[in-house]
């Protein structure tokens, strides 16, 4: 006899949607009455804390990489693209392949973790000449434009065209900027040493902060700490200045100043994905309000959760930090919730106070708040090492990263640059991820 069955579909595959799907598979994945569909523009999890490591090139490409079928041993996977969110009919349109070929994915109940996009802030050439670092051919490519950079100064008799080269930007004092700098100092000054022409002393890493202060997430004298480190492996440090604008040739600064550069890493600012400005539901800052349920007001049965929902704390009234350990505690209360949905039980709220913060800042050494102690050194960077391994998923990627790092104690950085123009190939080709567009 023919049942109706549930339809649970995902928009997403980072830290909130799979641990959404993987909760749901544990409790609603044998019910032949309920299917769930994930749907991700890559047929892989990517592990963002690890990606300023493979820009480094401590790591791997597909050492940070989990296939989603291997995570997901029921759920349907979709590889493709969300193209619109139909809330009255209930509907998804998606497609997938070279020829953008479309389907409509029909739902019960919607989960909408799509994340975030790089926000230039309409900043004049910034869009078209900025690297970003928020996925995996963004960290290879950035690998590769520094080692070419590399190569292309080793010869180059103009002076000016070599400052040019081997100066490298970085906007953003936040996490993703101050860890981003802090491998791309160290793996240039250790690589330029199998430059004949080169000397140290031609580098220049400069990091772009509007604050006051670098990591301002952190306790300020850990942001001191980093700061100080930082400056003294040669990282010019500019705080209380922006980006205003980029050409070709430069970086042109809030206080007036310009940057002869080629390279500018772009880590200063993040927006929800532009899908969510169609949906007809409250919005703060562009994200989509949801209830203590991490439910949409007047939308039964549709959730949201990470990096495009605003989701606030009742004890403080702030929303919840953007961080990868609440959404994927968000997407275990989201699939709790869905299940209550469907079988008509009570629901919980997302209730959760930060664990703690972590940052790598290079040569071993980090920045730490974990459960109110403040740690930095050695200890701190192997706390962060230790804590984001354990979270890594699957024993076989823990082993392989730990069997790299292990490795880097040992060996010197490869200086092997991948081109990113068709595609980018990672060990053994077995992963292959086409270059944006």
């Amino acid at each position: 006899m023919f049942r109706d069955r549930k339809k649970i579909v995902i928009l997403g595959g980072g830290f909130g949607g799979l641990y959404t799907a993987r909760e749901l598979e544990k409790k609603l994945g044998a019910d032949p009455d309920v299917e769930i569909t994930l749907v991700n523009r890559e047929n892989f999890f990517l592990f963002t804390p690890m990606l300023h490591e493979v820009a480094a090139s401590d790591l791997d490409p597909a050492d940070i990489l989990n296939p989603i079928r291997k995570l997901l041993k029921r759920a349907r996977i979709f590889v493709g693209n969300v193209e619109a969110i139909d809330l009255d009919s209930k509907k998804v349109k998606v497609s997938h392949g070279e020829g953008q070929h479309p389907h409509e994915l029909a739902y019960d109940q919607l989960v909408i973790a799509l994340g975030s996009v790089s926000n230039f802030f309409s900043l004049p050439g910034v869009k078209e000449h900025a690297l970003t670092m928020k996925s995996l051919n963004d960290a290879v490519s950035l690998r590769s434009r520094l080692i070419e950079q590399l190569d292309e100064a080793d010869f180059e008799c103009c002076p000016a065209m070599r400052d040019w080269l081997m100066t490298i930007v970085v906007a953003g004092g936040g996490f993703a900027g101050v860890e981003t700098v802090a491998g791309v100092n160290d793996f240039l000054r250790e690589a330029v040493k199998y430059y004949r022409n080169l000397k140290e002393e031609m580098i220049r890493v400069v990091l772009i902060e509007h604050g006051p202060a670098v990591l301002p997430e952190l306790d300020v004298s850990l942001g001191v700490y980093a700061a100080e480190k930082l400056s003294r492996r040669g990282v010019e440090i500019r705080l209380q200045t922006a980006v205003t604008s980029m050409s070709e040739r430069a970086v042109t600064l809030s206080d007036g100043t310009s940057i002869n550069t080629r390279t500018l890493i772009w880590t200063a600012g993040t927006a929800p994905n532009p899908l969510l400005a169609a949906l007809a539901c409250s919005k703060e800052k562009g994200k989509l309000i949801v209830d203590e349920n991490l439910e949409i007001p007047g939308r039964r049965g549709v959730w949201a959760l990470g990096d495009c929902a605003a989701i606030r704390d009742r004890q403080s009234g702030k929303l919840y930090p953007p961080t990868a350990q609440h959404a994927l505690r968000q997407g275990k209360v989201v699939a709790h919730n869905v299940i209550a949905a469907v079988r008509g039980a009570a629901k919980k709220p997302f209730v959760f106070s930060t664990i703690g913060q972590l940052a790598a800042i290079g040569r071993r050494t980090g920045v730490a708040h974990i459960l109110g102690v403040n740690f930095s050194g050695y200890i701190a960077w192997w706390m962060w090492r230790t804590i984001y391994l354990c979270k890594l998923p699957r024993l076989e990627k823990k082993v392989r990263v730990a069997l790299g790092w292990s490795l880097d104690l040992f060996f010197s950085k490869d200086l092997v640059q991948l081109k990113t123009n068709d595609a980018t190939v990672c060990r053994g080709g077995a992963v292959k991820q086409q270059s944006a567009a």
